[in-house]
C-alpha cells in the first residue's frame, strides 16, 4: 500500500500542446486533473514553435475554403508515411475534427488556417498547406498567466522574463490552453514537480512518484491513468550517444534541462518497448556564438557548401528533409555562403533565434571577405571549388533552372522567397545569386525540434510492451512516444497535432 500525498483522476506530466490538450479534454469533463511541469514554466518545445498543427479535416479548414477533408488528408499521409502504423494514423486523421471541436467550444481557444505548404509532393497533397494556428493572445486577455509560460526562444536562453505585447505562435496556444484549462474548475497545475518513477499495483500503473520544488518526496495517485507527454531525449547527450541520435543535444532547439528521457527510462523500467530513439524532426541549424543551434526554417538566398566548397542539396529543401540530408551527406562541417545584396552580413533564411551578425563575427561562427577565394581561405575550404560552385550557381539563377539539386521546382522552394515584381522580377526566385561582395559564410549543423522516438503505443496512445499488450492505466503521446510519421516529416504541426490528438484519445480512453 502507497503512502499518498495527492490524488487525482487523471494525471498529465508535460505541459506542450500536447500535455494541455490531454489536460483540458479530461479537466472539461468533470475529471480532476493535476499537471506536473518540472521547470518553472509551461509551455516546452510547444512554446518555441509557431504553433502550426497538422489537424486536417476540420471546421478551421471549412471556414477558410480551402478544399481539404479527412479523405485527402488520409490519402497524403498514407502516400508520405506508408502501410506502417496503418490505425494510428486513420485515428489521427479521424479524430482531429473532434479535437479541434472541442478545443474551440472553449471561448478562450480559436484557431485559423495559414498558408504553410505541406512538405511532399505526393497524392493529398496541399500545396498552401492545411496547418491551423491559434489566433494570437493579446496581453490584456493572458494576464498573469503571461509570467509562467515559456518565452520565446532567444529570449528564454537569455534568462530573460517574457516581453510585454502580443503572445503569438507557441507561446499563443500554451496560453490558450492554460486559461481554458483554468476555466473549467478542474486542473491543478504544478512547476518544478519532477516525476522520477511509475508507481505499479497489481500490473497497472496508479500513479508517479515525484520530487517538487522544496526536494521532497510526492507520491501522486491517478484513479483513471497517467498520461506522459514530457519531450523525448534531445536533451540528454548520454541517452542520444547510447541510441546513436545524430546530432548534439546543444544543437537541440529543446528548452534546456527539461527533455532529458527521465519518463521514458520509468515507462521502460515498467516494461515498456521502445522505437524510433535514433529518430528526431531534423532541421539544420546555425551555430550561435555560445555553440547551441538555431532552427533555421527556410532560406531565401545563399548556398550550402561542405568542406570541399561544394554543394551537396537543394537550400531550399524543408528542414527536415533538409536534416536527412546532412545526415546522408556526412561531411562534417557545413557552410551557408551568401552574398551583401540586403546591405550587410544579414542572414538569407529565417532563423530562430535571430543573433546579431556582430555577436556572430566576434564568435567566428561568421566570416566575411572581399572576395570569395578570400571567403574559401576563411573557412578552410579549396578556394577555386568555391569559386566555381559559386559561378555555377549563379549561371542556373541567370537561366532560371538549378540543374543541380532543382531548386525552386516545388512549392515549399518559393514559399520563403521574394517573387520581385517587373523588370526585376527573378527567373526563379528560389534562385538568388551569390555576387555582391563582401561575402560572408555561417557555419550550419545539424539540431532538431526533438527527438521522435520513444515508448511504443496504439491508437488509443496506450504504452505497449514488447509483446503488444498495453500496459493498464499508462499513456503516452507526443515526444515520449515513437512517432507513427517514422522516418518522415509530412507537413507543418505534425509534431503537434499528434501530440494534441493522442493526448485527447488517451483521455477518452481512460474514461471508456
Amino acid at each position: 500500500m502507497q503512502d499518498w500525498t495527492t490524488e487525482c483522476d487523471v494525471l498529465v506530466v508535460g505541459s506542450g500542446g500536447g500535455a494541455l490538450t490531454g489536460a483540458y479534454t479530461a479537466a472539461s469533463q468533470g475529471l480532476r486533473t493535476l499537471v506536473l511541469e518540472k521547470t518553472p514554466l509551461f509551455g516546452g518545445t510547444s512554446a518555441y514553435s509557431g504553433a502550426a498543427v497538422w489537424l486536417p479535416g476540420t471546421a478551421v479548414q471549412e471556414r477558410a475554403g480551402i478544399g481539404d477533408s479527412t479523405d485527402k488528408a488520409r490519402t497524403y499521409l498514407r502516400a508520405v508515411v506508408g502501410d506502417e502504423e496503418i490505425d494510428r494514423q486513420e485515428a489521427y486523421v479521424a479524430t482531429a475534427p473532434e479535437v479541434v471541436d472541442l478545443l474551440e467550444r472553449d471561448p478562450h481557444i480559436e484557431f485559423e488556417w495559414r498558408a504553410f505548404p505541406d512538405y511532399y509532393k505526393a497524392p493529398g497533397r496541399m500545396d498552401y498547406g492545411r496547418a491551423i494556428n491559434p489566433l494570437d493572445l493579446p496581453s490584456d486577455e493572458v494576464g498573469d498567466l503571461r509570467e509562467v509560460i515559456r518565452p520565446e526562444a532567444d529570449v528564454d536562453r537569455a534568462g530573460e522574463p517574457h516581453p510585454e505585447g502580443t503572445l503569438n505562435g507557441g507561446r499563443a496556444l500554451i496560453g490558450r490552453l492554460l486559461m481554458a484549462l483554468h476555466g473549467t474548475g478542474h486542473a491543478e497545475l504544478r512547476t518544478e514537480t519532477a516525476a522520477r518513477s511509475l508507481i505499479v499495483e497489481d500490473g497497472r500503473v496508479v500513479g508517479v512518484e515525484a520530487t517538487n520544488a522544496a526536494g521532497e518526496t510526492v507520491r501522486i495517485r491517478a484513479t483513471r491513468g497517467v498520461l506522459l507527454a514530457a519531450g523525448g531525449i534531445e536533451g540528454n547527450a548520454a541517452l542520444r550517444t547510447e541510441n546513436g541520435t545524430p546530432g548534439k543535444a546543444d544543437w537541440s532547439m529543446g528548452p534546456r534541462g527539461a527533455n532529458t528521457g527521465d519518463l521514458l527510462r520509468a515507462a521502460v523500467e515498467i516494461g515498456a518497448d521502445t522505437a524510433l530513439l535514433d529518430e528526431a524532426w531534423w532541421c539544420p541549424g546555425v551555430e550561435l556564438p555560445d555553440g547551441s543551434g538555431a532552427f533555421m526554417v527556410g532560406v531565401r538566398g545563399g548556398i550550402l557548401v561542405d568542406t570541399s566548397g561544394e554543394r551537396y542539396l537543394n537550400e531550399s529543401l524543408p528542414y527536415d528533409q533538409f536534416g536527412r540530408a546532412m545526415i546522408e551527406h556526412g561531411s562534417g562541417s557545413s557552410y551557408l555562403v551568401f552574398d551583401s545584396k540586403e546591405g550587410g552580413p544579414v542572414l538569407p533564411a529565417i532563423s530562430i533565434p535571430n543573433i546579431s551578425a556582430e555577436k556572430h563575427h566576434a564568435a567566428g561562427t561568421w566570416v566575411s571577405a572581399d572576395t570569395v577565394e578570400e571567403l574559401a581561405e576563411e573557412i578552410g575550404v579549396p578556394a577555386d571549388a568555391l569559386r566555381r560552385t559559386v559561378e555555377q550557381f549563379n549561371d542556373f539563377a541567370k537561366h532560371g533552372v538549378d540543374e543541380a539539386f532543382h531548386r525552386g521546382e516545388d512549392p515549399y522552394d518559393n514559399f520563403f522567397c521574394p517573387p520581385g515584381t517587373g523588370a526585376d522580377a527573378p527567373p526563379n526566385p528560389a534562385l538568388s545569386p551569390v555576387s555582391q561582395g563582401p561575402f560572408h559564410a555561417a557555419r550550419i549543423v545539424l539540431s532538431d525540434l526533438g527527438t521522435k522516438g520513444g515508448v511504443r503505443t496504439d491508437a488509443d496512445a496506450r504504452v505497449l510492451r514488447a509483446d503488444g499488450t498495453p500496459i493498464d492505466g499508462l499513456y503516452a503521446a507526443g515526444n515520449t512516444s515513437a512517432s507513427l510519421s517514422g522516418r518522415f516529416y509530412p507537413g507543418p504541426g505534425v509534431p503537434l497535432g499528434t501530440a494534441m490528438v493522442f493526448s485527447y484519445r488517451a483521455v477518452q480512453h481512460m474514461r471508456s
